[in-house]
């Protein structure tokens, strides 16, 4: 059932002090019906090295890839920004946040976070866009892109999220409870 529900596919992209990254996120969805005040739920695993970027600076960009931006799923996805600067050789310019804007995106927002839930794997970051700019060009979806990805790279990200999948099973149900704590609720734990 979940198959069809496709997001789009993005680079999330932050600035905390001196140090920018950017990872390829699939879990992006809008979570606001005022047109005028955008909002996202933007989820980052607490393993990636983005995650804490985010929490430290409480700010993102999420930036929709171009159909033409292929390789980014290789240079963003596949490598953390703990062992290298992901955005050495990929243009960027900075708005609001500083956090990077890629050149040749689809489309861009500037965001900061307004609130966060943790998953226990991940964090689902509810964002407010600051500054919106669609640039053109057709957007790129998971579902589109992944027939297209070279066998090599397909293989290495099935790799990758085979071990994800086994670290979110270890840590789903390690969730605080925080504001939500309905005590009224007959629905197990």
């Amino acid at each position: 059932m979940l198959a069809g529900l496709s997001a789009p596919l993005a680079a999330v992209s932050v600035r905390s002090g001196d140090i920018v990254n950017a990872q390829i996120a699939v879990a992006i969805t809008a979570a606001s019906i005022v047109l005028h005040r955008p909002r996202l739920i933007v989820q980052i695993y607490h393993t990636n090295y983005t995650h804490d970027l985010i929490a430290a600076s409480g700010v993102l960009a999420v930036n929709f890839l171009d159909q033409g931006q292929l390789p980014l799923i290789w240079e963003l996805g596949m490598r953390s920004g703990r062992d290298s600067d992901k955005l050495e050789y990929v243009p960027y310019t900075t708005a609001l946040t500083g956090s990077p804007l890629l050149e040749g995106c689809f489309g861009y927002l500037d965001c900061r976070v307004v609130n966060a839930m943790d998953g226990g794997d991940m964090t689902a970051f509810l964002v407010e866009a600051l500054l919106a700019q669609t640039v053109g060009g057709e957007r790129m979806t998971w579902r589109d892109v992944r027939p297209r990805l070279p066998q090599r790279w397909a293989e290495e990200w099935d790799r990758k999220i085979a071990g994800e999948v086994d670290v979110s099973l270890e840590n789903m149900g390690q969730i605080e409870p925080g504001a939500w704590a309905n005590p009224a609720s007959t629905l197990p734990r």
